[in-house]
Order: structure tokens, then sequence, then C-alpha cells
């Protein structure tokens, strides 16, 4: 048998190549953001000024920019063909003509006539001066010619006439010799220059790829800056987004577990005060039937306000007034058949406020603990009012008995009850709702439960007509 090939592991696909590319590249993107918003703008303004200098410094440099050198030949180059030399010019009369001023010295004797300028020291002769003639347009005055017509011994005319004819003869030659001598001079300059351009030469030629460097930078610099001011923001929100979310959830915790506890006081509904008023029906019976009957109608009317309630208390954290005093009221109305003449209860609550919103079993544990470690020690007993009124735009809520006291009875309790509806009262409302717990006159303890008046007009409201003082 064959051996089994090894497999080869699969080639990553295009798609997974450029899923790890922009993972990587937005992974640094948010490093550099970061090391941006971290820094100062007195530092960022020096790595902008570094960055500029850095870019016009390595744009000359290699790989950017490069120079090539090298020979160029006088095959490869283009040639220059020398200017055709100008026809020469018909013969004219030569034109003297100099910037300066020049003072000719004429003598006119029986011998001829004598033209020379004042500084000359001789004459020259005709063709001397003929020459020097044609450059007089270049020439200072002391190198002008002189010119010498001699008449002769016997002075006739026609010997005048052809002396005159051979100066000017010999004016005319002297100009054509200077005008060659131009042209021959002209030639060599145009056979010189050709000569240079026919040697070899050396031709520098400069590549550059880095002009792109410094629009680069700038590009980079105001992108950074822009950067550097919205990212911030960024950051700044997502913490703030964190903390909130923290602190929602530790809030939603809290309430939990304050609604976990409730829902425990609920389920219990004080068994003790069950088992009690249970054996006062079965007393009762025995001895006072129609008073038994009551205590009964008023334990199931307890039952049936709290127990079919405490689902939706849980859930919506409040319920109304009237459902509140409806727990309240056959609560009330069984201590007073246990305590007998020693308990008087009132409960004044308007018809409109019945339909406000109020937190659940807080009602309920005030009298609770107003009647236990208040009334109940007390040997005469006494009073218990519940009183619900508007006071500056927010619902208060008062629980008032004239017991022993806060703290004085011995069955005191630890003001952990207090403690958990301040807890709720935060959880619910925050610092729009307080509880104020002071004296009462003469005696006793008066607690107040203020919070936000909301009204839930339109639900049933089992308590409506139990309203009026009792």
């Amino acid at each position: 048998m064959n051996p089994a090939a090894p497999s080869t592991p699969p080639s990553p696909t295009a798609y997974q190549r450029w899923q790890r590319f922009s993972s990587t590249a937005v992974r640094w993107f948010h490093i550099y953001a970061n090391w941006l918003v971290g820094t100062s703008w007195k530092r960022f303004i020096v790595y902008a000024i570094v960055l500029l200098v850095s870019t016009n410094i390595i744009q000359e440099l290699p790989p950017f920019t490069w120079r090539v050198s090298e020979h160029v030949d006088a095959e490869d180059m283009p040639v220059v063909k020398p200017a055709k030399p100008a026809k020469p010019a018909k013969a004219a009369k030569p034109v003297i003509s100099l910037d300066k001023p020049i003072h000719y010295e004429v003598t006119i004797d029986e011998r001829g006539v004598r033209i020379h300028p004042t500084n000359s020291a001789s004459a020259a002769s005709a063709s001397s001066a003929a020459s020097a003639a044609s450059d007089a347009t270049s020439e200072s005055a002391s190198d002008l010619p002189s010119v010498n017509i001699d008449f002769g011994k016997e002075g006739k005319t026609e010997d005048i006439k052809r002396a005159v004819e051979q100066a000017r003869q010999a004016l005319e030659d002297a100009a054509q010799e200077a005008r060659d001598a131009a042209h021959e001079a002209a030639d060599e300059q145009r056979e010189a220059a050709a000569e240079a351009q026919r040697m070899p030469r050396t031709r520098t030629t400069v590549y550059r790829l880095g002009d792109f460097l410094v629009n680069l930078a700038v590009f980079w610099i105001l992108a950074s800056a822009l950067l550097k001011a919205t990212y911030k923001g960024r950051i700044v929100a997502e913490q703030k987004a964190a903390v909130a979310a923290e602190t929602a959830e530790a809030e939603s915790l809290k309430r939990q577990v304050v609604e976990a506890r409730m829902a425990a006081m609920q389920a219990q509904v004080e068994p003790h005060f069950l088992f009690n008023t249970l054996a006062s029906i079965d007393h009762l019976i025995e001895t006072d039937p129609p008073r038994a009957s009551q205590m009964q109608k008023n334990l199931i009317a307890l039952l049936r306000a709290s127990m079919p309630t405490m689902r939706e208390a849980n859930a919506t954290g409040v319920r109304d007034l009237g459902r509140e005093l409806a727990v309240i009221k056959p609560y009330l109305e069984i201590l007073k058949v246990r305590m007998e003449e020693r308990l008087q209860t009132e409960i004044d609550v308007p018809e409109g406020l019945l339909s406000a919103e109020f937190p659940p079993m807080m009602i309920q544990g005030l009298v609770e603990n107003a009647i236990k470690h208040g009334l109940e020690p007390k040997a005469e007993g006494g009073s218990l009012r519940v009183k619900a009124e508007i006071v500056h735009g927010k619902l208060a809520v008062t629980v008032a008995d004239t017991g022993l006291g806060f703290g004085r009875a011995a069955t005191s309790g630890t003001g952990v009850g207090l403690a958990n509806i301040r807890e709720r009262l935060m959880l619910l409302y925050g610092p729009r709702a307080a509880v104020t717990v002071t004296e009462n006159q003469p005696s006793g303890t008066k607690v107040t439960i203020t919070v936000p008046y909301v009204s839930r007009a339109g639900d049933d409201h089992p308590s409506a007509n139990e309203g009026a003082k009792a």
C-alpha cells in the first residue's frame, strides 16, 4: 500500500487575508488615536514640525531622489551649422564716425595739402592712412591716419587730381582689407565654437519621486488634528456610557434585592399576626360570635387586598394609594378587636388622592411598627392616625401614634424597616422622595413619607368608598 500523502493546510482565501489586514489596520488606528488623545496640543505641534522637517530632508535622499550622470559624445549631440559668411558689400566710401569730437589740423602750402590729427607726431603714408581710416570708428583720435596730397613741383591741375584720386583709392583699398580681416576673424570664431561643441561633455539627469511627501505630511497632520479633536469626544462618550451602564446595572441589582425582600415580606404576611388573629376568632366564636364573624370578614378582606397584588407590585414598583388603604383598613379593624378599647384609629385621606401612586407595603410597615413598638407596650394604649395630603406639589402620607415614642419601648426595633423604606424610595424616586421621623404631641411618633404626586386616574380602587374618616 502506498503511504498516504501528507495533507497540506488550505491556503487562506483572499477574504480571510482581507479580514486579517482590516482587523490589524483597525487595531493600529485605535492605538494611534489613543496616543493622539493622550498627548497635549503643544507636543502635537512639535510632532507636526518634526514630521515636516524630516519629510523635506528625506525627499532629497535615495530612493526618492537620485542623479544619473552620463558622457555625451560629439556624434550624439546635435550639429550646429556655422552661419554663412555675409557677402562682401560693395565698395563704398569710408565713413568715419566718433562719439567724441576729433580735432584735425589742415595745412595747405605750395607743396600740397596735409590733414592730420592735432596730437600726431608725424604724417603717415596714404596706404597706412587708408587702413587706419577703416578702424576709425573704434579707435581713439591719436590712432587716426593722416592724409597727404602732394601737388608736385609745378602744381598742375592734372597732378592735383591725380593725387586726390590716388588718396581716395588708397582709402578704399584699406577699408576693403579691414572688412576682409573682420570676416576672417568671424570665421575663426565660428570654427572655434563648432570645435567646442564637438568635444565630449558630461550630462546629469535628476529623477525626483519624493515631491509628494511634503503634501502627504501636511495631509497626515491635518487628519491627525481632526482625529485628535473628534476621537476624544468619542472616548469620553464611551466612558460615560460604560459608567451609566454599570450604574444602571447596579441600580437594577439593588432594585431586585429590595423587591425580593418585599416579596418575602408579602409572602410571609406576618405569620404571627395571622396565628394570633385566627386564635382570636376561635375564642370569639365561643364568647362573642358576632364579633368573631366581623373579625373573620376583616381577615378575608385583608387577604383579598394583599395577596392578588403582590405580583403586580413587584412588576411595577408602585400602585395607587387606594389599594394600600384597602389593606390597612381591615388590618386595623382586626387589631381593634384584639386590643379592644386600647386602640383608636383614624384614616384621613381625601377621595381625590385615592388614585395617587404610592409604593406598596410602606404604610403597612409603618402601621405595624407604630402598634408593635408604640401602642401595644403602652398600658392604656392610644390612637393611630393615617393621613394623606398634598404639600408643595408632593404627596405626603403620615402615620402618627400616641404611643411610648420612638426607641423608648422595650420591644423597640433595629431600624431596619425605616432603612429599607429609604432605600426603596431612593431607587424609585432618587432625591425627590424623603422620610422624616419626628415626635408626636403629646406623645408618640410621627413618620411622614413624601413622594412625587402622580395620579393614576381610571384604575379600580377597592377602597374608594373607604376614604372617609373611620
